[in-house]
């Protein structure tokens, strides 16, 4: 049985909420502990290597998966059991979908908009005319990246509050995803709605997201906005004859040949760098989001 685990006010309000969230699947841990709010009008990147376990906290916070311990909220409502009232808010693209693909994608959005009472059919059509996707084609014979971009037209298309995209680029090459994450920052910002995609893909957080949060084996590592991570967050390089000094907290660790050692850091509340940054032959490199994922991936 799951532990029931005390929210605050603003985490109750939040599109979403995790509070000490873990699963496994045959013994091995997919999340471990994790406690993450999205605030509202955020766009968050949930970034991550494959097998990271995005995916498996993707469906613990929207209810299709029970987790063995922690909570999770979605507009308050304990996930498990959301009201059709909560469902409606909510558009969820997967990975891979599968849903409805007998249908063709103009049966599809035809039989879908008479559920939302704000869809936007003049999107959908110019955006299907606009990607030059087929509509009289039966949608488990489009290409991968054909059925994820009718899949992200169709969420797009009721207007939600909380839109949550799982890889939603995967299946695409560079010009499409491109325009993809244009298009759901774009609407994102029209509408006001709070959105949530997981990717392992660095240049697609710098275009979408607002926020960022790194899942590494099963925990959330960091979560800051996308601008504060070069100012919060350095490589701290240490000679082998000060190596012991390493701060013993640092998000990531790498021995190298000559007995040196480098590590991610982070500035403390007082603005500055863990002490052992002023040892002799110690330096500090910046780094950039890409350099930081690396880093802590490895």
């Amino acid at each position: 049985m799951n532990a029931v685990l005390h929210m605050d006010e603003s985490a109750l309000d939040a599109p979403l909420s995790v509070r000490g969230v873990a699963h496994a699947y045959e013994g091995r841990n997919a999340l471990r502990g994790v406690d993450l709010d999205l605030p509202r009008g955020s766009v968050l990147g949930l970034i991550g290597r494959n097998g990271a376990g995005k995916s498996t906290l993707i469906r613990a916070m929207l209810g299709l998966l029970e987790p063995l311990a922690g909570e999770t909220r979605v507009f308050g409502e304990p996930a498990l059991r959301l009201s059709d009232a909560a469902k409606a808010r909510i558009a969820y693209v997967p990975q891979q979908p599968e849903a409805l693909a007998w249908l063709t994608a103009t049966q599809m959005f035809d039989y879908l908009s008479r559920f939302y009472p704000n869809w936007d059919a003049g999107f959908v059509e110019r955006t299907m005319q606009r990607w030059q996707l087929p509509t009289n084609r039966v949608m488990a014979k489009l290409s991968p990246g054909e059925r994820q971009r009718v899949d992200l037209i169709r969420a797009l298309a009721s207007q939600p509050e909380l839109l949550v995209l799982d890889e939603p680029a995967a299946a695409l090459d560079p010009v499409a995803r491109r325009d993809l994450l244009r298009e759901v920052a774009l609407r994102a910002g029209e509408a006001g709605a709070t959105v949530l995609f997981s990717t392992h893909i660095v240049s697609d957080l710098e275009r979408a997201a607002s926020e960022i949060a790194f899942l590494h084996d099963g925990q959330l590592l960091l979560h800051c906005g996308l601008d504060e991570t070069k100012e919060r967050y350095a490589r701290l390089w240490l000679p082998a004859s000060q190596s012991a000094a390493a701060p013993p907290h640092a998000l990531s660790r790498h021995r190298h040949d000559d007995g040196s050692l480098s590590v991610v850091v982070e500035r403390g509340e007082d603005g500055g760098w863990p002490e052992a940054a002023r040892l002799p032959g110690a330096r500090v490199d910046a780094l950039g989001l890409e350099d930081l994922f690396v880093e802590i991936a490895e």
